[in-house]
């Protein structure tokens, strides 16, 4: 197995064998299900060297790899309605938007527009010009509307922030998480931001080096409980994946030469021999 795979399918042990079983309420009126189990722990964290330990996405089950590639190139483009280019990759947040097809805490529109500043271009102006500056912090969570209300909203950030320091002559990204569904979302998000990390380490010429997870509710759902079962028993010799990224790809991205997207994602197919998909895991409404 890859060293994520090792970490992902510990992570999954730990909570299916040490976890405490929470009654939860669905926020979402005329959900399908009122009331749903979760198997939770408090304060789950990890840590993978990209350049020494390869790019951690999953292996032991099939997941889908444009639509959390797309995603992120979505997010760096501060956009937030799908139907500007995202929807040609996943109807993900479909789910998510609100009246005029927005979606409101998108979070790319939260790093780039959202607080009156471009914060993915600050990070990356204040690394270029002081590459030991412990300042580079980009924040998705607004506290004047998210959060703290017992009024349900559609969506608030999950990861609600990340920052990145270069030590050692490599970009490190660390990111914050509210909320994590193991079995569907973590590996998604994993993807998306260890692919934001590489595409800003290139940005400031610099290798990508240590990405790190901090949950501070890790949380798996009673209907992923078969899922995480089948997990923990499943073992293959799947093969360190190597990202190698277009030449200028963070800026390509923002100039929607689209081309790019496509050849992350090819890239990683290309590499990519997973176990078998595991049928029948559903997005639980919350």
């Amino acid at each position: 197995m890859t060293k994520f795979d090792e970490i992902y399918q510990n992570m999954i042990k730990k909570i299916m064998t040490e976890g405490i079983d929470e009654l939860n309420k669905s926020k979402q009126a005329g959900s399908e299900r009122a009331t749903y189990y979760t198997r939770a722990m408090p304060g789950i964290h990890f840590s993978t060297d990209i350049e020494n330990d390869g790019f951690p996405l999953l292996t032991l089950r099939k997941i889908p790899i444009k639509a959390p590639v797309a995603e992120q190139a979505w997010f760096i483009l501060g956009l937030r309605k799908p139907e500007d280019f995202l929807r040609n990759y996943t109807k993900i947040w479909d789910d998510f938007t609100n009246p005029g097809d927005v979606v409101t805490v998108a979070y790319g529109y939260r790093w780039r527009k959202h607080f009156g500043r471009d914060q993915l271009q600050l990070l990356i102006d204040l690394l270029k010009n002081e590459p030991g500056s412990r300042h580079g912090v980009v924040v998705a969570w607004d506290p004047s509307q998210d959060g703290l209300s017992l009024q349900k909203k559609k969506n608030v950030p999950c990861p609600y922030t990340f920052t990145a320091n270069i030590i050692g002559g490599r970009l490190h990204l660390h990111l914050m998480i509210r909320s994590n569904d193991v079995i569907l979302g973590l590996p998604f998000d994993v993807l998306g931001f260890a692919l934001l990390q590489c595409l800003l380490a290139q940005e400031l010429g610099v290798k990508p080096g240590i990405y790190s997870h901090s949950i501070s509710n890790a949380h798996i759902y009673d209907s992923h409980y078969r899922a995480a079962e089948e997990l923990t028993k499943r073992q293959n010799d799947h093969k360190k994946i190597v990202l190698n990224l277009p030449e200028n790809a963070f800026r390509k991205i923002e100039q929607r030469k689209y081309e790019v997207v496509d050849a992350i994602i090819n890239n990683l197919t290309e590499q990519y021999h997973p176990s078998e998909a595991i049928t029948g895991i559903k997005i639980v409404p919350y």
